[in-house]
């Protein structure tokens, strides 16, 4: 693991409303994530979790504190220009695969690659480089309702690399899924990422896939905390 750093919060806080209705979700956060490094996120329903991810992904902006990407802060960039660094840098996978459910599983994948600016030909042959990594070279030409579930989010993992992300962010990319398949999913990136080099922070409330990670963290009351996965 290098001591290189994809991707950041420093002191970051986020909430939503007003007072006294006011939720605070994230107080003074901080997280760094290193290249090549595997990072769980647990915590209880409602803990933040996937506004944490939001944040790390530019979707939303922090209230305070900085969001950096190879060491960039993002509020520098303006919105066209944080879209366009977002998709070089990061590959986001959710517990839905939003597939595009009329194009093929070769053209969802290819599109993230057309879009950061590879020509056709050549997001064609990535498309089909990753949907054999994927273990799915048979089914480019199927449409998403002609897939399993499993094989749908296989798809949207491959989609996710398509652009080469230096980091996948995921929120629950196994919880749609039952164990056997989950597992396959879960040895699926981290293969991915070992063979590539890409972090990966998976949120995941299934202690058994954390525990698969180098670390874990939990989201409580707005602060993170390092945790054994194991306990």
């Amino acid at each position: 693991m290098s001591d290189e750093i994809q991707i950041s919060l420093s002191q970051v806080s986020f909430g939503y409303g007003h007072a006294p209705q006011r939720v605070q979700v994230l107080d003074a956060v901080s997280f760094e994530l290193k290249t090549n490094e595997r990072v769980a996120l647990i915590g209880r329903s409602g803990s933040g979790k996937s506004t944490l991810m939001n944040l790390l992904a530019g979707l939303l902006l922090p209230e305070q504190g900085e969001v950096r990407w190879g060491g960039q802060s993002i509020g520098t960039l303006s919105e066209s220009a944080r879209v366009a660094k977002r998709r070089t840098t990061l590959g986001v996978v959710y517990q839905f695969h939003h597939l595009l459910p009329e194009f093929s599983a070769a053209e969802n994948v290819m599109l993230p690659a057309m879009l950061s600016g590879v020509n056709t030909a050549d997001a064609k042959r990535r498309a089909h480089g990753l949907l054999q990594q994927v273990g799915l070279q048979t089914r480019g030409d199927h449409r998403p309702g002609e897939l399993s579930g499993g094989e749908r989010q296989r798809v949207a993992i491959a989609r996710a690399m398509a652009a080469e992300p230096s980091v996948l962010l995921m929120d629950e990319p196994t919880g749609n899924l039952d164990e056997e398949t989950a597992d396959q999913i879960l040895n699926l990136l981290l293969k991915l990422s070992h063979d590539t080099g890409t972090s990966l922070l998976l949120v995941t409330h299934d202690r058994r896939v954390a525990g698969q990670m180098d670390r874990c963290l939990q989201l409580h009351h707005g602060h993170l905390q390092s945790v054994d996965s194991s306990a």
